[in-house]
C-alpha cells in the first residue's frame, strides 16, 4: 500500500549521478576493507600478489552482496511509494578501513534513504529486504564450494560475505536494519537475526575465513 496523492507520479527505479558515485565509492571501499580483513598484508605473511588477488575477489563478491542488498531496500521502498536513494556515509567508510586493519569490519557504508508516508510494518519490510537478499545470495554461492581453485574461492567468499552482511545488518543498533525490523516485529527479528547469526557461525566453524 502506498500513500501517493491523486496525480502524483509513480516512483521509478532510477539512479542519480550522486547515487551512482556513492554506490561506487562504497563498493570499492568495502572491497578493500574485506581484503584487508581476509588477507591482512599489513600484518605480514601475505604477499602483495595475494593481497591484490583478494581485492579482485572481494570486488566481485562484495559487489554482488552490497549492491543487491541496497538495491533490495530501494526496490521495496519504491514499491511502497517512497522516493529512495542510496547515500554513502564517508565517516563510516573510513571506519570500515580502520576497523579492518585491527581485525574487525564495521560494514555500514551508508544507507538507502527514503521519504514519504509509510507504516512501521512497511518500514520493517524495507529494512528486512537487504538481509534476506544476502541470505538468498549465500545460498546461491554455496554450490560453488564443490569446485577447486578460483571458483571455489569465489563461492567461499560469496557465502561468507553475504552471511556476514546479513548478520551484521540485523544488529538492532543505530542505522542498521535490525532496529527497524525489531520495531515492526519481534518474532520476525528473532528469526532473521538468529538464522543469519547461526549460519555465519556454523559456516565459519566448518570452512573458516578462506
Amino acid at each position: 500500500m502506498s500513500y501517493r496523492t491523486r496525480g502524483e507520479p509513480e516512483p521509478e527505479l532510477t539512479f542519480s549521478d550522486k547515487e551512482l558515485f556513492d554506490l561506487g565509492l562504497a563498493w570499492v571501499t568495502l572491497s578493500v576493507a574485506f581484503a584487508l580483513l581476509l588477507a591482512p598484508i599489513h600484518l605480514g605473511g601475505v604477499t602483495l600478489g595475494s593481497f591484490v588477488v583478494m581485492i579482485g575477489l572481494s570486488f566481485v563478491t562484495v559487489g554482488v552482496a552490497f549492491l543487491l542488498h541496497e538495491l533490495a531496500h530501494k526496490v521495496v521502498a519504491i514499491e511502497y511509494g517512497q522516493i529512495a536513494e542510496f547515500r554513502a556515509d564517508y565517516q563510516m567508510l573510513f571506519l570500515a578501513i580502520m576497523s579492518a586493519l585491527i581485525g574487525f569490519l564495521f560494514a555500514a557504508p551508508g544507507a538507502v534513504y527514503h521519504r514519504g508516508r509509510i507504516t512501521v510494518r512497511e518500514n520493517g519490510h524495507i529494512a528486512l529486504a537487504g538481509p534476506v537478499t544476502n541470505l538468498l545470495l549465500a545460498l546461491l554461492f554455496f554450490p560453488l564450494l564443490i569446485f577447486p581453485g578460483i571458483l571455489g574461492t569465489v563461492g567461499h567468499l560469496g557465502v561468507l560475505i553475504n552471511l556476514f552482511l546479513a548478520a551484521f545488518n540485523m544488529i538492532p543498533f543505530g542505522p542498521l536494519d535490525g532496529k527497524s525490523v525489531l520495531r515492526w516485529s519481534k518474532p520476525v527479528f528473532a528469526l532473521a537475526f538468529g538464522a543469519s547469526g547461526l549460519l555465519l557461525v556454523g559456516f565459519y566453524s566448518i570452512f573458516g575465513f578462506i
